[in-house]
């Protein structure tokens, strides 16, 4: 049950990281012009992404121009662009793989280690995932403090930390968050395959009792005229030959009341 508990965490996880870094790589708000200095005018703002430049008027209007060449992007923005396509794609092999490996589907059921290790794979999957989208974004967050705090880059060309760098970070440590729980909750189903409880219970062995219940002991009987006024072989035998007749005449009491007990028809099948 733990581990189902693990693999669900993890997918949904994942799943949810692949949404968001879905968003940050389509969005163009990875870098946003910054107002400082004598830049103070907020007509008009300016946004970078991976595959757009786009201008926010104060009226209004919102427009984009994409990047019409590829090969003439810098290369920084050509690894982003190729790193976080990727992440999103295993990130989809990941989603698929682990669907198919976890306890709650039915594919693969009866072929035991196998589908947890399928399900591991997954996890494999969303943590390569996360590792992958985690560079660019790092990478351009790097870029973006390095290039503010230039002296000889005008104020004019600054840009600040956009949302989708924020996303993008959350997201690719959720992913990366997910692939890890998917990956523990395989390894714990491995680990703990052989330890599986039966149907039922076993009934505890008790130690050796007579069929009536009681406890049997031996004493042993002395006579104190015996012991007082010498040896009597005739009185000791005497006393032996009552002891084990009254000794008899117990057994076959209980043996005849256990018989009685039996013979009473109560059913007690219903109780096992």
């Amino acid at each position: 049950m733990a581990s189902m508990a693990l693999e669900l965490m993890g997918f949904f996880l994942g799943l949810l990281g692949t949404l968001g870094t879905m968003v940050a790589t389509v969005l163009p708000y990875w870098q946003i012009s910054a107002y400082i200095g004598s830049n103070i005018v907020t007509a008009v703002a300016n946004m970078r992404g991976l595959w757009m430049e786009c201008v926010y008027q104060s009226t209004g209007a919102f427009q984009c121009d994409t990047y019409n060449s590829m090969l003439a992007l810098p290369a920084d923005l050509q690894a982003s662009r190729a790193l976080m396509v990727i992440s999103l794609v295993l990130s989809i092999f990941a989603v698929a793989i682990s669907s198919v490996g976890m306890q709650c589907t039915v594919c693969l059921d009866g072929a035991g280690t196998v589908k947890s290790r399928v399900a591991g794979t997954g996890g494999g999957l969303f943590l390569a995932s996360g590792f992958l989208a985690l560079i660019p974004v790092a990478w351009t967050t790097h870029e973006v403090v390095q290039t503010f705090y230039q002296p000889s880059v005008p104020q004019s060309m600054k840009f600040e930390i956009g949302e989708c760098l924020y996303v993008g970070l959350a997201s690719a440590l959720v992913t990366m968050l997910g692939g890890a729980l998917l990956s523990a909750s395989c390894c714990e189903d491995q680990n703990g395959r052989g330890r599986r409880n039966g149907p039922g219970y076993p009934y505890p062995v008790g130690g050796a009792m007579t069929g009536t219940g009681t406890r049997m002991t031996s004493q042993t009987y002395r006579n104190p005229a015996s012991q007082q006024g010498g040896p009597n072989p005739s009185r000791g035998q005497t006393l032996q030959a009552l002891v084990r007749s009254a000794s008899e005449s117990s057994q076959s009491t209980n043996h005849n009341t256990h018989r009685s007990k039996k013979n009473t028809g109560y059913d007690i099948t219903g109780y096992v």
